[in-house]
């Protein structure tokens, strides 16, 4: 009978629904491919004998440890629980004799993640089982079976979480704890190899069929290729299978044009440091991807994969250094590409610019030390928003390249460019690149290689793209699968060509050969995750205390080894301590954004950064003053105050625990001594008596009263505040100095606004926009008077949130400053409500000015647009700002970071209460403090960033004896450390001792209002004439010379450009 003709193209809906069920499981698959995937399955104790030991709790024991235990037979049904335990499984495997000559594998699915041990100790390669696309199960025992094999003993690590955690029901929802997985198969397969290609080969012709235009000649090629082959196979036909591997062969070969797209392809695994998972998991996710990938190179010498995360490998170094040593083999040849340059994947929103100077230092040197090499490519794929100040930090730390997609997600506006120079607030430049294809996690099909053309923003200009593939965020990384179908589409026609390449590769063509790429000038920010400004409080307020607590301990430190003997620059514990702060920025945990579990591992971390560090700032601070110290502070008689900001300030001082006799001032809420601590010098010292209030020491004082109008009023020499007794909100701020009311008749500031706040998914992540409609202004429930001066006076204000929550705010003014300040204690137990404090301001100004990392950013105060509307919740650091021509008002805080403004009314966020993927998120006691800081002239006029800096950097105080003479002489003869004159808008930040153990400081200055500087910095230590500027990485790049000035310090004038940061690295002298 001759062959019936092919109506193809009249049914080729009908046709593709056929093809489609030539690879499906389920109803299909006893007369579909997968009938001949395998030439051989074996089961059952005679081939395989199973025994398992479970660990107690959530232990995770060694190797050694547990190979000594004690196990206990197991089969096919037994079920793993629960959520986070690890049990270990020995399996005794026999290779059947009919195995002989072929390539024999081990499926062992536990329905959770495992990692398979030699019977030596060696990690071998990681398991992935359950269901999905992520699923990887088998495990090559032998490429080539003989004839009488021995028994093999295996042991596998099962780890009772899934690859994203233990959530049921919902990705993003809280662990169950007592979750159970299944061993649901162990056995011994031989796959059919010739069936194997087959079906890489269908799946790439397939999804041309679906994926190219339909009505394009290439589609109807494919489909009509597809309808050929399930044609010609015949279940249980072997050579039917080699005659459709000739037809797909012939498919496949056809060869597309050189001008067609170039896709750069890269393998990685994106393992998230912490998330749905713990960072002890963490460790063996990294063993588990990484061991499995390094087996995939030796299978697939044209295979490249990349890691970043310097944390990750030291993690590995440490608990798995036999597979470290194989990565760095494969590093060696190319393979395994180690990029990056920073600590962890971090946050860009949260952490201060030291910080993320610290991510490259840390970084970078790691990766030069372990691997000889540093990053060019910054790599940070998932994170919630990226500071404006990257591009200048990334040129600094030696890098030149961007990789990212998240913008990707904006649930407002597309973002315009795929490659492009991304432009940070000095004009430094970073050539930038978000993969089309919009992911990260790519599986390597038709349709994501597609679509890093069709997605493709800037084609025109540069006809190449990144392509990550493997999955990721829980780890496990590319499949075999993945790699046999891009070796299928290097260069087939209708399809971009595809080719494995380092992303260095990518970036030096595109450097080489894009023309006219576009330019986007300050910060990429995502219209999406708002809510991370707020979410998890305490790991916010912890990371800004530890920030600015090692700041003092460096600082301090430098000073002690350079003025007392014996003392000891403790280089090692700041090292630790800079490392735990970094990876407790890892994009998924300062956020807040992930599992409960998470928040109580850095919880404890947090505690002993502080601790540590508080021991160690008070260990420089008594070698430099012990002479001095007061035997106990009940003793005192003075109190010595360090200044380790860079410029003069005068402060009212809170010193507990010394006597209060004979004081100006002691605080009615703890029963500290107040003081004034009066001109403490910039990086310097002053002492003040207990008692004194003579001279310099005195100040006008402030006052308190009722005015007769329901009111409590604090007033000093430069402002009046006016609190209502019945809302307890902020109902006038009258500036003395120019006779101007703030507030707008009828308008209030400190009104608490409690939102509902529920987002349409990512509850932890998100807050909407809508969500700034529905809210209740929160009345005062009392309002009394605390302090009545002469220092300090104060109100407190009772407020009931909730049946469930309270709040209490000390709203306090000082006789020094015209900054007002709210102290504030929270019991917190909401749900999905987020509270926010409100101020309006008679000010009019189409831009609020925010503090950000080493600089600020301008964001509109309208919503003309939807690229301004994106902008309503927005991330600051220690102030946002509202100033028109003449005068402005800023909102500083201690450790919150989401504003909102919204014509001349600006808002802090305070607190939210969202249930997943923490149930507990935020609830409990919080205390926090904020301030209102007028000042005249506009934001580039104005000394808000020394303020804020004040705000958050208190002055250090040691308890002395001031009873004798000498002291006061002994103090009066220490000159400032170091200045920074003739420019206010330059900022001394860090001075730290060199990374690289040489007697070398390091000062990182940089200029703060967005103008040109020339500054003099100079300092009273020893340092020598010739010193460097340097980058970030402590490496000299330009002399500078310090010479001796009238006063005996060595100086030198330093020119700053806009937002510019500056290192300069000086040389003690012996």
């Amino acid at each position: 009978m001759d062959k019936p003709v092919s109506y193809l193209q009249k049914h080729g809906g009908i046709t593709k629904g056929r093809v489609e069920r030539f690879l499906t499981n389920g109803q299909w698959e006893k007369v579909n491919l997968n009938a001949s995937l395998y030439e051989a399955q074996v089961s059952g104790k005679r081939n395989i004998e199973l025994e398992a030991w479970s660990a107690s709790g959530q232990e995770r024991p060694t190797f050694a440890h547990a190979i000594k235990q004690s196990f206990a037979s197991i089969e096919t049904g037994h079920n793993f629980s629960p959520s986070w335990s690890s049990h270990w499984v020995r399996a005794t495997l026999q290779i059947p004799v009919e195995f002989e000559g072929k390539e024999v594998r081990l499926h062992f699915d536990p329905s959770c993640e495992a990692l398979v041990w030699s019977a030596e100790g060696e990690p071998l390669q990681g398991i992935t089982g359950g269901g999905g696309d992520t699923k990887h199960i088998d495990f090559i025992l032998t490429s080539k079976a003989k004839a009488a094999e021995p028994k093999r003993v295996l042991y596998l690590e099962v780890a009772c979480n899934g690859m994203f955690g233990n959530g049921v029901g919902s990705l993003i929802g809280p662990p169950q704890e007592n979750r159970k997985f299944a061993l649901t198969k162990a056995e011994l397969v031989v796959l059919n190899t010739e069936a194997w290609g087959l079906r890489h080969d269908f799946e790439i012709i397939l999804a041309m069929a679906k994926h190219l235009p339909q009505n394009s000649s290439r589609a109807w090629q494919a489909l009509a290729t597809a309808n050929e082959i399930v044609n010609i196979y015949k279940v249980g036909d072997r050579k039917s299978i080699s005659d459709a591997r000739a037809v797909s062969a012939k498919f496949l070969a056809a060869k597309g044009g050189d001008a067609n797209h170039q896709v750069y392809a890269i393998g990685n695994c994106h393992i998230d440091t912490a998330w749905l998972w713990p960072y002890d998991e963490t460790k063996r996710k990294i063993a588990r991807s990484w061991a499995t990938q390094v087996d995939y190179m030796d299978r697939y010498p044209e295979y490249l994969f990349a890691a970043s995360q310097a944390q990750q490998f030291e993690w590995l170094q440490t608990l798995y250094p036999s597979l470290f040593k194989r990565v760095q083999e494969k590093a060696k040849i190319g393979q395994f590409i180690p990029i990056g340059g920073t600590w962890i994947e971090m946050d860009c929103n949260i952490p201060s610019g030291e910080s993320l100077a610290r991510q490259f230092l840390l970084g970078q040197r790691y990766f030069e030390t372990n691997f000889g090499q540093r990053s060019k490519v910054f790599w940070l794929p998932d994170t919630f928003g990226y500071s404006s100040q990257l591009p200048q930090i990334v040129r600094l730390s030696g890098a030149k390249y961007f990789f990212t997609q998240k913008l990707s997600w904006n649930n407002i506006n597309k973002f315009p460019h795929t490659t492009f120079h991304w432009v940070g607030l000095d004009g430094s430049s970073v050539l930038t690149h978000m993969a089309p294809a919009n992911t990260y996690t790519a599986t390597v099909s038709v349709e994501d290689v597609i679509s890093s053309v069709g997605r493709h923003k800037d084609v025109a200009y540069s006809n190449e793209s990144l392509f990550l593939y493997g999955n990721g965020d829980g780890g496990g990384g590319p499949l075999e699968t993945m790699i046999e179908r891009l070796k299928r589409m290097e260069n087939v026609d209708g399809l971009p060509r595809v080719k494995h390449a380092h992303p260095n590769d990518f970036y030096e063509h595109v450097e080489k050969n894009a023309s006219d790429l576009v330019s986007w000038k300050g910060e990429l920010y995502l219209e999406l995750h708002r809510g991370t400004y707020t979410s998890q409080a305490n790991t916010k307020k912890y990371n800004r205390q530890a920030e600015l607590l090692l700041r003092d301990v460096e600082f301090l430190s430098v000073v002690a080894q350079s003025i007392a003997a014996g003392f000891n620059y403790p280089a090692a514990e700041l090292d630790r301590m800079w490392k735990d702060v970094c990876l407790n920025q890892f994009h998924d945990v300062i956020p807040g954004t992930s599992i409960e579990m998470v928040y109580k591992d850095t919880d404890k971390m947090y505690a002993k950064v502080i601790d540590k560090a508080t021991h160690l700032k008070e260990d420089a601070v008594m070698a430099l003053f012990s002479h001095i110290a007061a035997e106990s502070v009940e003793e005192a008689t003075g109190v010595l105050f360090v200044n380790t900001t860079g410029w003069q300030r005068t402060d009212v001082v809170a010193v507990s625990g010394i006597r209060s006799a004979g004081v100006q001032q002691v605080s009615q809420r703890d029963e500290a001594v107040l003081m004034l601590a009066n001109t403490v010098p910039g990086c310097g010292v002053s002492i003040a008596d207990i008692s004194s209030v003579q001279g310099d020491s005195m100040a006008v004082p402030v006052s308190v009263f009722m005015d007769g109008r329901g009111c409590i009023v604090l007033e000093n020499i430069y402002i009046t505040a006016s609190i209502s007794c019945v809302s307890g909100n902020l109902v006038s701020l009258w500036d003395r100095r120019v006779e101007r009311e703030l507030i707008p008749q009828g308008k209030a500031g400190n009104i608490f606004c409690l939102h509902d706040d529920v987002p349409l998914y990512w509850d932890a992540w998100d807050i909407e926009i809508y969500n700034l409609e529905k809210f209740v202004e929160l009345q005062a429930d009392k309002v009394t008077i605390v302090d009545e001066g002469p220092l300090v006076a104060s109100v407190c204000v009772e407020v009931v949130i909730s049946e469930q929550s309270r709040l209490r705010q000390w709203i306090s003014l000082s006789a020094t400053s015209p900054r007002l300040d709210f102290d504030c204690e929270v019991d917190w137990h909401e749900v999905h409500k987020c509270l926010k404090a409100a101020f309006t301001w008679d000010i009019s100004s189409d831009v609020a000015t925010y503090d950000t990392q080493f600089g600020v950013v301008q964001r509109p105060t309208h919503r003309n647009t939807t690229w301004d509307m994106a902008k309503f919740e927005v991330c600051a650091h220690k102030f946002g700002d509202l100033s028109e021509y003449g005068y402005g008002v800023a909102l500083l805080n201690d450790c919150k970071y989401g504003y909102s403004t919204l014509g001349n009314t600006m808002a802090i966020s305070l607190l939210r209460a969202p249930k997943g993927p923490d149930a507990n998120c935020d609830m409990g006691h919080h205390t926090f403090r904020y301030a209102v800081y007028p000042h005249q002239g506009s934001f580039n006029e104005s000394s808000v960033v020394r303020e804020a800096y004040q705000f958050n950097v208190p002055l250090v105080q040691l308890p002395v004896n001031f009873g004798t003479a000498s002291v006061a002489s002994k103090i009066a003869g220490i000159k400032p450390l170091f200045t920074v004159e003739g420019a206010s808008n330059a900022v001394l930040d860090t001075v730290k001792k060199a990374e690289d153990g040489h007697d070398h400081i390091i000062v990182r200055l940089y200029e703060s209002y967005g103008g040109r500087a020339r500054a003099t910095l100079s300092t009273s230590l020893k340092v020598a004439r010739q010193a460097h500027f340097t980058n970030i990485l402590e490496e000299p790049t330009d002399r500078i010379t310090f010479v001796a000035d009238t006063a005996g310090r060595m100086s030198a004038e330093i020119t700053f450009k806009p937002f510019q940061i500056i290192t300069v690295r000086l040389a003690l002298r012996k």
